[in-house]
């Protein structure tokens, strides 16, 4: 019959195990982006040189300069952040309109609309990918940022994502406010805004992740160099310079800053908000 004392220890040798256990995954999850940050500063002929050198001897900073010259990054990162920023806050804001809605008011056909719009989720968008493109042509928005803005600029996940905080707020808190003469507007601006930074942070992660990321949608509406993003910009960087591997690695780097600092800035509220929209409802 074991013991206090040795549950004690079994329980902190499991512990000890899972702590390791996760240090190993994360640690060759880091191992792809420690490899192309280390290539981004060598020359060709030693990013695949065997064993792996991942402190290069003579860093070659050079790289981060020639980028900027070869194509115009600049311009491409420009345009990636004004798609995001704008898609962003676009979805922060329908999502959390239309959230309140089916959270907090009461009209005839709630539940079935929402479920209808929610099962829009498991529709590929592939499926509906050229119906889309020949409406915004014939919109006269092809070859403009437009068509990615308004196309993006409402999620059925991100209204799940909102209606499942909201549940979690009291009715009362709506409804006194409602008795103090607060109208919907109001209390969804002054009442659940204010109580949702959790969800509206987490909503703001994987929006602009996905529209910075954005390859596909950029590549079919957006032709012109000039309005490219910075994804497209990598791909035609790659078929320029297909063997220029570090210059390749060091625009590969720039690509995922912003989106590093959005993630860092906002990973207090990125746990809290995935916990409270998965429980409540």
């Amino acid at each position: 019959m074991m013991t206090v004392g040795s549950n004690k220890k079994v329980k902190l040798a499991l512990i000890v195990c899972a702590y390791l256990l996760l240090f190993v995954i994360v640690l060759f999850m880091l191992i792809p982006y420690v490899w192309m940050l280390s290539a981004s500063l060598k020359l060709n002929k030693d990013v695949f040189s065997f064993p792996v050198q991942w402190i290069p001897e003579m860093p070659r900073w050079q790289n981060y300069v020639d980028i900027w010259n070869r194509i115009p990054l600049g311009l491409f990162i420009y345009n990636t952040a004004k798609l995001s920023i704008i898609v962003t806050v676009l979805q922060l804001l329908t999502s959390s309109f239309a959230a309140y809605a089916f959270s907090k008011l009461r009209f005839k056909g709630r539940h079935v609309l929402f479920l209808g719009y929610i099962a829009t989720i498991a529709i590929p968008w592939q499926a509906y990918m050229v119906p889309q493109f020949i409406m915004m042509r014939s919109l006269g928005l092809n070859n403009t940022h437009l068509a990615i803005i308004f196309l993006q600029a409402f999620s059925a996940f991100g209204v799940f994502l909102m209606r499942q905080f909201y549940q979690g707020v009291p009715d009362e808190l709506c409804e006194a406010a409602r008795i103090d003469g607060l109208s919907e507007y109001g209390i969804w601006a002054r009442i659940m805004l204010p109580l949702s930074k959790p969800a509206l942070s987490t909503l703001t992660i994987f929006t602009f992740v996905s529209t910075w990321n954005d390859f596909l949608g950029p590549m079919i509406y957006l032709t012109q160099t000039p309005l490219k993003t910075i994804q497209i910009g990598l791909r035609m960087f790659i078929s320029q310079y297909s063997a220029e591997y570090g210059l390749i690695m060091a625009a590969s780097v720039v690509s995922i800053i912003p989106v590093l600092i959005v993630f860092l800035g906002l990973q207090k509220y990125f746990v809290q908000g995935i916990a409270a929209s998965g429980v409540k409802g």
